[in-house]
């Protein structure tokens, strides 16, 4: 065991060691090519150091600085200390969270983690939870179980007689939906030709008058807590009403912009979400947890179970100890603990730090877009309700965005929104300072320059 702990203690030694420099490396590695350091599989067995030691030599060099505070991509979140402490824990432990047979404590942490995510959400205390591995995963459940509930009311038993024959299901989404959404009905059978397009608003908020056209019976509706580019919110007081009068479902994809509910000052975003019937968040977005890390909440958890649920002859210890089995709610059974970060992050933020680290990042975002909408030939083309910026340079963009990469100094992507290449800038990293967006400012600027100077 003595092997073992110092194999363990030098691979903790060299998370921290790069964590300490991880502010000030390159954001993106500029060598990428690590394929010789791996080497060949070796004919014979290795010392697990000398396995760690070549693997860490090989990869670090290739690392993607997004535990930083300058990775402004696809909604990133940082990785709180607690959380990453907590998750070395759980490959050490390496709990099978399936049930409370496979492990009373991943079973619990994860009972009480979910109850507090409601609680800070503001999601109803009777809905159930799924831990999943992302925002994909949250998607296909809460979509699973609408499919579930609106075939079972048209006297169809999905989970036993499958999709063929059944009565066909409408589903009604914005024009500017995530991706994940129309992989989910993919993954279910449904196909992405079972979507009515609803039209968005010039911010990407759905068009609830439109949604109202469509609607013509039992459906399901998907809205979005957060677009993905400009990160508009649609109106669900408003769309769950409709929806709702016409027996229809609502799912909301809550990916990052469900946890403006967290935050007093912006929960005013998603003021009647509560009301849908199942939610989609993501935990390694906004809480920082590590990667992967998603949630699925039901309003209907009959309707979830369902959907998600199996039974074994060998199977044993669901509902043991009076705790919830988790494998009942995803669609996974040999399952990753990952309740222990979830449990760890929400503990070392608070209720107050996680509002603090909400509203902050909004503060900052709107810093990036004062900041940028101020220099000449710079445009902020989104309204900074959340946490995007939306940032274009002419026919330069892609240049700009490109050239920004390179510097190392910052991280931001780009897309296409309304038929414009745009550069997005997603803050959601808890170690983001208002110096750090000076310095991405600084960078983008400098690229900017360059590209125009060169016409």
């Amino acid at each position: 065991m003595s092997e073992l702990r110092d194999l363990l203690a030098d691979a903790a030694t060299r998370v921290a060691d790069y964590r300490e420099r991880v502010s000030e490396s390159p954001v993106f590695p500029h060598d990428t090519d690590i394929r010789e350091a791996l080497g060949e599989l070796p004919e014979k067995p290795t010392p697990a150091a000398d396995v760690v030691t070549k693997l860490a030599d090989a990869v670090e060099p290739a690392l993607v600085a997004t535990t930083g505070p300058r990775y402004f991509g696809f909604v990133t979140g940082g990785a709180l200390d607690a959380a990453t402490a907590a998750d070395i824990l759980a490959t050490g432990w390496d709990q099978s969270a399936f049930n409370h047979a496979t492990s009373p404590a991943a079973a619990t942490v994860e009972d009480v983690a979910g109850g507090w995510l409601k609680d800070v959400l503001g999601l109803p205390s009777s809905a159930s939870f799924g831990f999943v591995t992302g925002g994909q995963g949250a998607n296909t459940v809460g979509l699973a179980a609408a499919r579930h509930h609106v075939l079972a009311r048209a006297g169809w038993d999905v989970e036993r007689r499958g999709l063929n024959g059944a009565p066909p299901l409408k589903v009604i989404a914005s024009e500017e939906r995530h991706a994940t959404i129309d992989r989910s009905l993919r993954l279910l059978g449904l196909g992405t030709d079972a979507v009515t397009p609803v039209r968005a608003d010039a911010q990407g908020a759905i068009d609830v008058a439109d949604l109202e056209r469509v609607l013509d019976g039992s459906a399901i509706v998907c809205l979005q807590a957060g677009n993905v580019n400009s990160g508009a919110f649609d109106d669900f007081e408003a769309a769950i009403r409709i929806a709702h009068e016409h027996d229809a479902w609502v799912h909301v994809d809550g990916a990052f912009g469900l946890w403006a509910a967290a935050n007093p000052a912006s929960s005013p975003l998603v003021a009647g979400v509560e009301r849908a019937d199942s939610w989609a968040a993501d935990g390694h977005k906004w809480l920082n947890v590590p990667y992967d890390c998603g949630y699925a909440f039901c309003a209907h958890p009959e309707a979830h179970a369902a959907a998600m649920s199996f039974t074994a002859a060998y199977l044993t210890g669901h509902g043991d100890g009076g705790v919830r089995a988790p494998s009942d709610f995803v669609p996974e059974s040999s399952r990753r603990a990952r309740g222990f970060a979830t449990w760890a992050a929400l503990s070392e933020l608070g209720r107050t730090g996680i509002a603090e680290l909400i509203e902050r990042c909004r503060v900052l975002a709107r810093r990036f877009a004062e900041q940028l909408s101020a220099v000449e030939g710079i445009t902020v083309v989104n309204d900074v309700v959340l946490n995007q910026v939306l940032v274009g340079f002419g026919e330069d963009t892609d240049r700009v965005v490109e050239a920004v990469q390179r510097s190392g100094e910052c991280w931001m992507g780009a897309t296409t929104w309304h038929g414009r290449r745009l550069m997005r800038i997603s803050v959601s990293g808890w170690n983001t300072t208002e110096a750090d967006v000076d310095r991405s400012v600084a960078a983008i600027q400098a690229a900017w320059a360059s590209v125009a100077s060169r016409g």
